[in-house]
């Protein structure tokens, strides 16, 4: 800070505010709109400066918000929002949304247990018109808001705003094949970061897209259209005239076959351009397609550099860019594990394939694409095609391996049914971002895995304890012939040795890890850690279940014969998870042994830190000793009286 700026008022979240003299004023897009057209670059530089500080303390997702600053500027000045709807694809391209509306002197806290989401969510703000964290769903909920105010005959404006990548997604264009085939009025823009801003995106593009949009083009149009359209053989032949002529300069063929108006693709970072191109296409109606070609890092070298290394980031240095090193403790994360053994296999056996639904460095796909190119399939943000794709290469003996995340694989679940446990296919499935997410909140967070996979004939489901575990039941879920899942959690492990042999484990048995009296401990996966922690205090046995399908029946009936309490813990669901399976067995043979099931609540749970959730929901270790002892407490109650 230099000497002119001490004294000066800072922002809840430390930042000192004097600098930003057009920002500061802005609480809401009701402010923004006050402004003349010709100070809105000047809010997008404040904007964007205020991202990078703010993000620099916090962390989170940088590079789509700074190449979306522009953007969201016109479309918060153009547009009467919270009353016309804005609809952003995921969230990582909103944080410039969520500083415009209401939300700057919270943002120190975002993705911060008890402070704001780093996604959208409809309960956190007016603002936030759909609650956004899996990818490709704006276009469809457009369509449904625009049709909703077309019934209800209000004038309401919807803007549905979604990147390139999400354009993989078959969701997308479910959506654009039936809103282009009304009348309603709707606008997608299609953010589009992938592609450098190519000549046709400069001055002669931009003013293309101007007289495409503007009145005089669509008078025109229209009036042609109107006297053609009585001789049927001519209204076809303009129309082809029109698409082709068109088709000259813009890529727009494909999306005016499936019914929209295309203008673009035009520079997202030119406010006068997009001020005007969008203040005519608002004039337009029916379904309108903007195409904007934007920089995924704008305006801050290191992100511009590598977008991807600052999609999402740790606090960082705003001088330099250089992030803070993650804690660890020196462990391997799970990733590394599951990235390891896949080209070790690999190496081994050249049937073995590896698929991702556009999340290789989340899934650990890098090494493997690196050294197995041919046998690495990105099939984009598709994972229902994932998920058949694979069954198809199972069919001609491969030997696939999705690595998806578990909140992603509930977009594929009738696939998982039908094309592969149905067929009974040799197609595994490495689950990561098992249980609780931290950060990234209840949209990402794989809580439901045990329940939607146990109940599906031909599935095994594993999860592992340790890193260690973690390779074996790769390695068992390799050599088993048929569907198999290992799901893991995120981050890391707990430290355990790493081996290089891999040992194939006996499908369904449990392991008894600690001998004790009086209560056994059921531990499903990662808990484990906890479970064992608690057994010192408690004297309880522990037993790492390590399979919820099939479940180990012999050492649920052993524990229930030798112990008057049963506890299970899992890092997932209760509702219809690993405990319910355990309470099955039981039920099924009559067994009435006093059980008591421990994991994630019947309610969807929030970003925050994985050790206070695991406290606050009754998953850790003193949870565990403090439910055990309330249990004991009313058994002596009942006994005295």
């Amino acid at each position: 800070m230099d000497e002119t700026q001490k004294g000066m008022p800072e922002s809840e979240s430390g930042i000192n505010m004097s600098r930003y003299d057009l920002l500061k004023n802005i609480s809401s897009p009701a402010d923004l709109r006050k402004l003349p057209a010709n100070k809105l670059n000047d809010v997008a530089d404040q904007v964007r400066e205020y991202l990078i500080e703010v993000t620099s303390k916090t962390g989170g997702h940088l590079a789509p918000g700074l190449g979306a600053v522009e953007l969201t500027v016109v479309l918060h000045y153009l547009y009467d929002t919270p009353y016309d709807r804005l609809v952003w694809d995921i969230g990582h391209q909103a944080y410039p949304h969520k500083i415009l509306t209401g939300r700057r002197e919270q943002m120190h806290s975002i993705r911060q247990h008890g402070g704001i989401s780093g996604f959208l969510k409809r309960d956190e703000s007016e603002y936030d018109c759909f609650g956004a964290g899996h990818s490709s769903t704006s276009i469809s909920a457009a369509f449904g808001m625009a049709k909703a105010a077309e019934t209800k005959g209000e004038n309401r404006n919807v803007v549905a705003v979604i990147g390139d990548g999400a354009m993989t997604a078959g969701l997308a264009y479910e959506a654009l094949n039936n809103a282009g085939t009304s009348d309603t009025n709707l606008l997608v823009i299609l953010n589009d970061n992938e592609m450098s801003i190519s000549p046709n995106v400069g001055a002669v593009s931009n003013y293309l897209a101007r007289v495409l949009s503007g009145k005089t083009f669509m008078t025109v149009r229209e009036g042609s259209m109107a006297v053609l359209s009585t001789v049927p053989p001519v209204k076809e032949l303009s129309s082809r005239v029109e698409s082709h002529t068109k088709g000259m300069f813009l890529p727009s063929s494909l999306f005016e076959e499936l019914g929209f108006y295309y203008v673009g693709p035009i520079d997202g970072h030119d406010v006068k351009t997009l001020l005007r191109t969008i203040k005519n296409m608002q004039h337009i109606k029916g379904p309108r397609f903007l195409h904007i070609i934007t920089q995924k890092g704008k305006g801050f070298d290191p992100a511009e550099a590598d977008p991807l290394v600052y999609h999402g980031v740790v606090p960082f240095n705003p001088a330099t860019g250089k992030m803070e090193k993650k804690s660890g403790g020196g462990a391997v994360s799970y990733t590394q594990v599951f990235s390891k053994w896949l080209c070790d296999m690999a190496e081994k056996d050249d049937r073995v394939v590896g698929i991702t639904p556009a999340m290789r460095e989340g899934s650990g796909l890098v090494e493997f694409e690196k050294r197995f190119p041919e046998r690495y399939f990105d099939v984009g943000i598709a994972e229902q095609h994932s998920v058949t794709f694979a069954a198809g290469l199972a069919c001609e003996g491969m030997k696939p391996v999705v690595a998806i995340y578990s909140t992603f694989l509930q977009r594929a679940y009738d696939q998982l049914i039908h094309d592969v446990c149905v067929q009974n296919l040799d197609v595994m499935f490495a689950l990561d971002r098992a249980g609780y997410v931290g950060g990234d909140g209840a949209t990402h967070a794989g809580a439901y895995d045990f329940a939607y996979m146990r109940c599906i004939p031909n599935m095994v489901v594993m999860a592992p304890c340790d890193e260690r575990e973690c390779r074996n039941m790769l390695y068992t879920a390799y050599m088993h012939e048929g569907p198999s899942s290992v799901r893991y959690p995120r981050g890391a492990g707990v430290g355990v040795e790493q081996e290089e042999e891999m040992t194939q484990l006996e499908i369904g048995k449990a392991s008894v890890e600690r001998e004790g009296h009086g209560t056994a401990i059921l531990s499903f996966g990662s808990m484990l850690i906890h479970a064992m922690q608690a057994a010192e205090t408690l004297g309880a046995t522990v037993v790492n279940m390590r399979f919820v399908k099939p479940v180990d029946e012999e050492i649920i009936l052993r524990m229930a014969d030798s112990h008057d309490l049963i506890v299970t813990v899992e890092e997932h669901v209760v509702l219809g998870g690993a405990g319910s399976a355990v309470n099955e067995v039981l039920a099924k043979y009559g067994i009435l042994t006093r059980t008591v099931n421990l994991g994630l609540p019947d309610q969807h749970v929030d970003h925050g830190v994985p050790k206070l959730v695991f406290a606050e929901h009754g998953m850790d270790a003193d949870a565990i000793i403090r439910q055990v002892g309330l249990i004991r407490d009313q058994d002596i109650k009942e006994y005295a009286t």
